[in-house]
């Protein structure tokens, strides 16, 4: 099948997946996989394809069964068995994580490159995919190499957040910066380190967007921030004004004992964004420090626990201090704090 006809003003976006972030040759072989509401941008990623003579296997989702799809398709997890390269673009519906971690079991088992774009848009193809990506590159090392050896982390904003967060020096810090090798796949848009903190003690105000399926049906929370008390790196206490937002997403983080555990703490490294535009895809690359609730991302971080929960939650204009050094003012990277 093909996903129709591509559009120019997503082919320069298309190029820098193809080209720069997975560095597809000619002659190799790519399972795309897309759902109806990310057709278009399939199409500009598979005629990037087309024009470095890559083959490609194009798969609808909704051409197996109804959404939310409760597992991953034979048929999409068989392409990835024989591709070079894996591609999944689709929006998020509730109850749909277990088969997307499905697919990339296959992808880390496999060691292929692979782009994870769950949330994509047209508006992210014209913006975070057109970032400097061997820049994002740069300062996402020099955070890495900083944070391998640093004690503590320290997170402020305006909106109350407030966090000190220390680390295990047995975890690792992963790059996730969009240059895609066969260790480590990532999300694309990229610009993203992270780790499974040791601790985590404070408050996070979300004042920005939530993941999984949060973001699609609560959207920005800029209005009605999530109020988030955590302890020992587990979530104590949720507040917020939409009492049903509050209510699902508590529960949420207690699906099982690992639901409420912080799993990732993050930079933002995406240096071409200048706005967050309530799409956690794009929005969680955005200069800045995040977290999220539930699974750790054991197969990269080497935590040794599980979830069968992951979600992201964000905060606007962060300060962040390495130890006693300041490096994010306000959402902006101190870049001659870091060497550059």
């Amino acid at each position: 099948m093909t996903f129709g006809p591509a559009s120019p003003d997503l082919l320069p976006g298309a190029k820098n997946a193809v080209e720069t972030c997975l560095a597809i040759k000619s002659g190799e072989h790519v399972a795309l996989i897309a759902d109806e509401p990310s057709r278009a941008v399939a199409a500009s990623l598979a005629a990037a394809m087309d024009n470095v003579h890559a083959a490609c296997t194009s798969l609808l989702l909704e051409e197996f069964g109804p959404r939310p799809i409760k597992s991953a398709p034979a048929a999409v997890l068989d392409a990835l068995e024989t591709a070079d390269v894996g591609v999944l673009c689709m929006n998020p519906q509730p109850g749909e994580l277990a088969a997307r971690m499905a697919i990339v079991r296959v992808v880390e088992r496999r060691q292929i490159r692979y782009a994870h774009m769950v949330g994509v848009t047209p508006e992210i193809m014209q913006q975070g995919m057109r970032a400097d990506y061997r820049m994002v590159d740069r300062l996402s090392d020099k955070l890495r190499e900083r944070m391998l050896r640093a004690e503590t982390l320290t997170v402020k904003t305006e909106a109350g957040t407030q966090f000190a967060a220390h680390f295990d020096r047995g975890l690792d810090w992963v790059k996730t910066s969009g240059l895609i090798s066969p260790r480590y796949w990532s999300n694309l848009p990229a610009g993203e380190v992270f780790t499974t903190p040791a601790t985590v003690d404070g408050t996070f105000v979300c004042d920005a967007t939530a993941g999984d399926h949060f973001n699609g049906k609560y959207g920005d929370l800029q209005r009605t921030p999530l109020i988030l008390e955590i302890e020992g790196a587990r979530l104590r206490h949720v507040e917020c004004e939409r009492k049903d937002l509050e209510e699902e997403f508590w529960d949420y983080c207690h699906t099982d004992e690992n639901s409420d555990r912080v799993g990732e703490l993050a930079f933002g490294t995406n240096l071409g964004l200048s706005e967050m535009i309530g799409i956690l895809l794009q929005d969680e690359k955005f200069p800045g420090v995040h977290i999220a609730f539930g699974d750790p991302y054991g197969s990269q971080t080497h935590a040794n626990w599980k979830s069968r929960t992951h979600v992201d939650v964000l905060t606007r204009n962060c300060d962040v201090w390495i130890d006693h050094d300041q490096i994010i003012s306000k959402g902006r990277y101190q870049l001659d704090h870091l060497g550059l």
